[in-house]
């Protein structure tokens, strides 16, 4: 067989990968589109359970809940972000089977078994986080927003005089002044946006032990390694904290506290995973009864090095 014949046999699975690639890709953009259009129907009901928030905490104060266009078309595009965000969870399920299915046939079975829990865990995690960030985080931060709102005072009228009586000369008397109000009237565009990092910051921050867990199996990290990185982690995690949420210390205290937790949570699950595959190596033979996956040869070979050097 010549050179030539040689490339264009290699090829042509190839070109079969792409087109099967490509089809998936459009397959998934269809359910995209159709998760979307479903949405953008109904993206009252979905805005107005976005608000459940902030309409609880005015509630509270005693405030109607109401927000404000301050643009013409801000409420086409408001409609138009929930149809996106809606559209891509409706879509989820359904790009990410097609994505399992191009990778899957190019998988051992031990690594299809190894891989298909995570990919069910990382949803599954994101979900817990965005549910933490909209019924925990987010009415803390808006009650701690909220509490800067002022009552206005209208200001002391000057008593009326009877008649016949002379008038105070002017400068005389002062009248008292009221108190400025301070009133919380939000933009609908600025609270989804808030609403929204709020939830993918979470949601993604959740996905930390899906992905070290990940990591650890696929033996790049390991547990005594994370172990050790934990001061370099606390001052990740505090400028990730101070970066995604907005500049008040109990989301950023909420946020530290979480994703430190997911930190060593993290840990040990690496370690699990870690304890695993160490068992099975012995049951291998290729590990001895006493011998770990982090065992340093060199220390065991100079326990017994006191005595000198050796000829």
């Amino acid at each position: 067989m010549s050179h030539s014949e040689e490339i264009d046999d290699s090829s042509a699975p190839l070109i079969e990968h792409l087109t099967e690639l490509r089809n998936r890709i459009i397959h998934s953009l269809v359910a995209f589109i159709i998760g979307m259009v479903i949405c953008f129907t109904v993206w009252n009901p979905i805005f107005n359970f976005l608000t459940q928030p902030i309409c609880g905490q005015l509630a509270e104060r005693g405030q109607d809940c109401g927000l404000i266009l301050i643009k013409l078309q801000e409420g086409f595009f408001v409609a138009v972000r929930i149809s996106l965000m809606g559209g891509f969870i409706l879509a989820f399920p359904y790009i990410a089977t097609q994505m399992w299915r191009f990778v899957a046939p190019g998988l051992y079975r031990n690594e299809k078994s190894a891989f298909l829990p995570f990919l069910i865990a990382s949803p599954v995690m994101f979900f817990i986080g965005a549910a933490f960030a909209f019924y925990v985080v987010i009415p803390m931060a808006f009650d701690f927003f909220l509490g800067f709102q002022q009552i206005g005072d209208a200001p002391a009228l000057p008593p009326t005089l009877p008649e016949g009586a002379a008038e105070v000369a002017p400068g005389t008397a002062a009248t008292p002044l009221g108190n400025a109000g301070i009133t919380f009237q939000g933009s609908v565009d600025e609270y989804l946006s808030l609403t929204i990092k709020f939830i993918l910051a979470f949601g993604l921050c959740f996905q930390l032990p899906v992905l070290l867990t990940l990591m650890g199996k696929a033996g790049l990290v390991s547990s005594p390694g994370l172990a050790s990185m934990r001061k370099y982690a606390v001052v990740g995690i505090l400028v990730l904290a101070a970066v995604v949420t907005p500049p008040d210390v109990i989301t950023q205290v909420i946020l530290f506290v979480v994703v430190y937790g997911l930190y060593e949570v993290s840990i040990l699950l690496v370690r699990r995973v870690e304890k695993k595959r160490t068992q099975e190596l012995r049951e291998a033979g290729v590990l001895g009864p006493d011998e770990g996956l982090f065992d340093d040869p060199a220390e065991d070979a100079g326990e017994d090095d006191d005595t000198g050097p050796r000829t």
